[in-house]
């Protein structure tokens, strides 16, 4: 009796634990109908014991497209085939869904006969939730640079191609998947340039960010487009540094005018120096500042005296 009394003790204190737990704890029977179903469980569903007990678990409680897995979950523990942290959606009273994660643990009678399956769970909701936000995030910000107007392109930590959006496959040539994990200077960078694209990626794998420098890119029908970029160190979630992020202007046509212009230039200062007129100028305070060839002829003072 006395025995029989420390047993009842015993139960009657799992009981309790079980009922008061800090964690959900539900419980089924070989026909899957819930059969246990504790505090945290009806606080956490909205359901109470009365209103969840004797009431098939999965088609009442789980949401539709996660019912299948979950069923094959409980299937395979009252066959005896356990299941630690599987996550389940639990659709509440109010019809809000809750996320937990759940170890399905075998539930056996004294002569070790399987008689259902308890699930022990944590409620992952808040943490799922953020998880999908940041997910989301990920998901627009990676559609955001894919999209972008600019050109956006970027190296891992040994140099090679790991970003690469669709503005720099169009101005390049090159699809996203011919330039993925090709070394990026001396595949896509003009060789007179690829000493001092190489420093400043190197000063951005340390930490060292260059603005507003210009490299030329080699295209695919081997022309080159030039490029104004900013070379940005890029991170994990623990600040440890893994590539470098270029986010670039096209400046081919300014920089196509600027040459035109500059060779312009260059050619009207030696048609002014070979004229076969003398040509001299002065400045507004009446100093020479404009001296030719024939000029220094006809005078015999050279442009520098």
């Amino acid at each position: 009796a006395q025995h029989d009394r420390a047993v009842a003790a015993m139960a009657n204190e799992l009981r309790q634990l079980v009922d008061t737990a800090n964690a959900p704890i539900f419980g089924i029977d070989v026909n899957g109908n819930v059969n246990e179903w504790n505090e945290k469980t009806a606080e956490v569903t909205g359901f109470s014991k009365e209103e969840a007990f004797h009431k098939p678990l999965v088609s009442t409680f789980i949401v539709p497209k996660l019912r299948q897995s979950v069923q094959d979950v409980l299937e395979n523990a009252l066959r005896g085939n356990e299941t630690s942290n599987y996550e389940l959606e639990f659709r509440t009273k109010s019809n809000e869904i809750r996320y937990l994660l759940v170890n399905a643990t075998t539930r056996r009678d004294a002569d070790y006969n399987i008689v259902g399956v308890v699930g022990v769970a944590q409620d992952v909701t808040e943490s799922s939730k953020n998880d999908r936000a940041v997910a989301a995030m990920a998901n627009e910000l990676r559609q955001l640079v894919g999209t972008a107007n600019a050109p956006i392109f970027g190296i891992d930590v040994h140099g090679n191609v790991n970003e690469w959006n669709d503005k720099t496959a169009e101005i390049t040539g090159f699809s996203k998947e011919e330039a993925f994990n090709r070394p990026m200077v001396s595949t896509f960078i003009e060789p007179k340039l690829q000493e001092s694209v190489q420093t400043v990626l190197d000063n951005a794998l340390h930490g060292n960010e260059t603005s507003n420098y210009q490299l030329e890119f080699r295209t695919k029908s081997n022309e080159t487009r030039y490029l104004l970029v900013n070379a940005t160190t890029r991170r994990d979630a623990d600040s440890n540094i893994v590539g470098v992020v270029g986010v670039a202007q096209d400046v081919t046509e300014s920089s196509k005018n600027d040459r035109a212009i500059a060779a312009m230039a260059h050619e009207l200062r030696q048609l002014v120096d070979t004229a076969n007129a003398p040509i001299f100028g002065i400045d507004v305070n009446g100093n020479v500042n404009e001296w030719n060839n024939k000029t220094a002829e006809i005078t015999g003072f050279t442009k520098e005296e």
